[in-house]
């Protein structure tokens, strides 16, 4: 049977930026749609089902923070890698926090972008095919369903959080640094940004530790990372 192309959501108000990245995806194989703002393109990620999203911050209608917050908070798991200007560092932080999985930074090169296209792909697919399912205390996750409970209450989980938790668990007992975080959970090699680490992880243990300020799961070992001793 016939593998379909990759879906490839560009949402995008530069024509230039559009046609030069629509011609590159699809001379690369993707299925690709195009959104010239911010409402045009939250109402194709939500109807098209699109397998990766690139994502323009400054956009007309309705800007692209307000897009990946509201895709996340509707549970649309899509990998977002935002495209951003130069000096917009605090954007890309508010970005990861609200659940975007990489950015790059215009101008940019068309290999690494499709590289890093193709990785985050690839990312979410074994992210479907491995581990299915977990547990450690009286927290009980299901990878596959992105789903997740404490002492029998659901929790709510970003698709981000998931991410870490599967990482953590493939890590039980090591010292996991928040670069190794960046690169193997976020997909990036850039570290400016490693504050947005521990955000997520100040807001993970907000959810699953019964003591966040005396953590039983996921340690912070000084000056290098943390440890999962779930």
């Amino acid at each position: 049977m016939e593998q379909r192309p990759p879906k490839l959501l560009i949402i995008e108000d530069e024509p230039d930026m559009v046609l030069g990245l629509r011609d590159n995806f699809e001379f690369e194989g993707f299925q690709v749609t195009t959104a010239g703002d911010g409402e045009e393109g939250l109402r194709r990620a939500l109807s098209d089902q699109p397998d990766i999203i690139l994502l323009d911050l400054m956009l007309p209608k309705l800007n692209g923070l307000e897009v990946c917050r509201t895709l996340r908070r509707r549970g649309v798991l899509t990998p977002i890698v935002v495209l951003t200007a130069r000096g917009q560092e605090a954007d890309v932080v508010a970005g990861f926090d609200l659940g975007a999985d990489d950015y790059v930074t215009k101008p940019f090169s068309l290999r690494e972008l499709t590289a890093r296209v193709r990785a985050h792909l690839r990312r979410s697919t074994q992210g479907q095919e491995d581990e299915p399912q977990a547990s450690f205390g009286d927290i009980e996750v299901d990878f596959r369903r992105h789903q997740a409970t404490k002492s029998g209450k659901s929790l709510t989980l970003t698709p981000r959080e998931f991410d870490i938790l599967r990482h953590f668990l493939r890590r039980r007992g090591e010292v996991v640094t928040r670069e190794q975080l960046l690169e193997q959970v976020w997909g990036i090699t850039s570290y400016p940004l490693t504050r947005t680490v521990d955000n997520h992880i100040a807001k993970l243990r907000q959810k699953i530790e019964d003591n966040p300020g005396h953590p039983r799961w996921i340690l912070t070992v000084h000056r290098s990372g943390y440890k999962f001793l779930g």
